[in-house]
C-alpha cells in the first residue's frame, strides 16, 4: 500500500517522513480490530511533537512508524471478534497517539470501539475534522458542565478550540473564549459570548478586570504558564480547571504540568487541575458528535487541505501555530 513512513532522527519531522515508491506493507490485523481503506486524515500537533523529542524520540520510536490519529473510510477486513461492523461500512476514528501504523496510509487498523458510522451524506474531510479535536473537547467538558454554567476556554480557534466552543454551546453553557485579533470573528460565529483577545495584553489580567467568574475553564493553549495557578479569582471553589494543551513537550511543559498538579492538591480540590483524559469507549461519543455534525449544531473548520504526496508541506502548516482549525491531508479519492 501506499504510506508514509517516519524514521527516528534528530531532524524535525518533515525531514524524516519518507513515501516509499515500492509501497509499505498493509499492517496485520487483531481479533478486535477493523482495516478501513482511508479517505482523509488530519494532522495534529500531537503527530510532530511526539517525534520531535531528540533522544526520547530516537529511544521510543527504534523503527519506522506512520504518523496520523485521525481516519475516515471504508472496511475492507473486520476482525475475529468484531461484530458491529461489515465490509463496506464506512466510519470515522481515531488512533491512539503516535500509533505504529497511523492514518497517512492507504490501509489503517483501528480498534472497533474507538470509530463509529459515518451518518449518509456526511464528507470524509468533516468527519476527520471533529475526531481526536471533538473527542478531546467534548471530554473536557460534558462531564463537568450543566445548562447555565460560566466557561472560559483559552484558545478557542485551533483544533480543539473550535469545537469546545460550539459544543460548549451545544451544552447549554455561556463561553468566553480567547484568540488572536485575527481570529475574533471566527469564534463568534461559533457561537463565542465574549472574546479576549490574547495580543492585546495579559490574558490573566483583561479576565480579572472583566470580573468574570467561571464555573469551569479549558485550557488549549498552554500559556500563559501561570493561568491555573492564577485562577483563584476567576474560577468558583469546586470549579475544574482542565488541561489540554501545555506549553511544549519538554522539561517547561513537564514542569507546568507538575506544578499544576501539585498546586491542586495544595488546593485540596477546591480549583482542581485535571489533565484531559479520552474515554475508555469512543464508539459513543463518536456517534453524539456525528449526530450534532448532522444537525447542523457543529460545523467543521478547515484551515487547508493538502494531497497525500504533499504531507511534508502540510506538516509546515501545521507548524506554523497560525493553522485555523483543521489541516486536512487527502489519502484517497473515491
Amino acid at each position: 500500500m501506499k504510506g508514509w513512513h517516519f524514521y527516528p532522527s534528530s531532524n524535525p519531522l518533515p525531514q524524516n517522513l519518507s513515501l516509499p515508491p515500492t509501497g509499505i506493507p498493509i499492517p496485520p490485523l487483531k481479533e478486535t480490530e477493523i482495516l478501513v481503506r482511508n479517505h482523509s486524515t488530519t494532522l495534529n500537533p500531537i503527530d510532530y511533537k511526539l517525534f520531535e523529542l531528540g533522544l526520547i524520540t530516537r529511544l521510543i520510536f527504534r523503527k519506522a512508524t506512520t504518523p496520523g490519529i485521525d481516519i475516515c473510510g471504508t472496511v475492507v477486513k473486520v476482525g475475529a471478534k468484531v461484530t458491529k461492523y461489515k465490509i463496506d461500512d464506512v466510519v470515522y476514528g481515531s488512533l491512539p497517539p503516535a500509533p505504529t501504523y497511523g492514518g497517512l496510509a492507504q490501509y489503517v487498523p483501528i480498534a472497533a470501539h474507538a470509530v463509529a458510522p459515518v451518518p449518509a451524506g456526511l464528507k470524509a474531510d468533516d468527519m476527520v475534522s471533529i475526531g481526536v479535536v471533538g473527542m478531546t473537547a467534548y471530554a473536557a467538558l460534558q462531564p463537568f458542565i450543566k445548562p447555565g454554567d460560566k466557561v472560559f476556554i483559552n484558545g478557542g480557534s485551533g483544533g480543539v478550540g473550535v469545537m469546545a466552543v460550539q459544543i460548549a454551546k451545544i451544552l447549554g453553557a455561556h463561553v468566553t473564549t480567547s484568540c488572536s485579533s485575527a481570529n475574533i470573528e471566527l469564534v463568534k460565529s461559533l457561537g463565542a459570548d465574549a472574546v479576549l483577545d490574547y495580543t492585546a495584553g495579559s490574558i490573566v489580567t483583561q479576565i480579572k478586570d472583566s470580573g468574570a467568574v467561571f464555573d469551569h475553564i479549558v485550557d488549549n493553549a498552554g500559556v500563559p504558564v501561570d493561568l491555573y495557578q492564577a485562577c483563584g479569582p476567576f474560577l468558583r471553589p469546586k470549579g475544574k480547571y482542565v488541561q489540554v494543551g501545555i506549553a511544549g513537550f519538554n522539561l517547561a511543559g513537564l514542569r507546568q504540568g507538575l506544578g499544576n498538579k501539585i498546586a491542586s492538591l495544595w488546593a485540596w480540590g477546591k480549583w482542581e487541575w485535571i489533565f484531559v483524559e479520552a474515554p475508555g469507549e469512543l464508539t459513543a461519543t463518536f456517534v453524539q458528535l456525528a449526530e450534532w455534525l448532522g444537525e447542523g449544531k457543529l460545523r467543521t473548520v478547515i484551515d487547508s487541505t493538502f494531497e497525500f504526496e504533499e504531507v511534508r508541506e502540510a506538516f509546515e502548516t501545521l507548524k506554523t501555530g497560525r493553522a485555523r482549525g483543521k489541516v486536512v491531508v487527502h489519502v484517497a479519492h473515491d
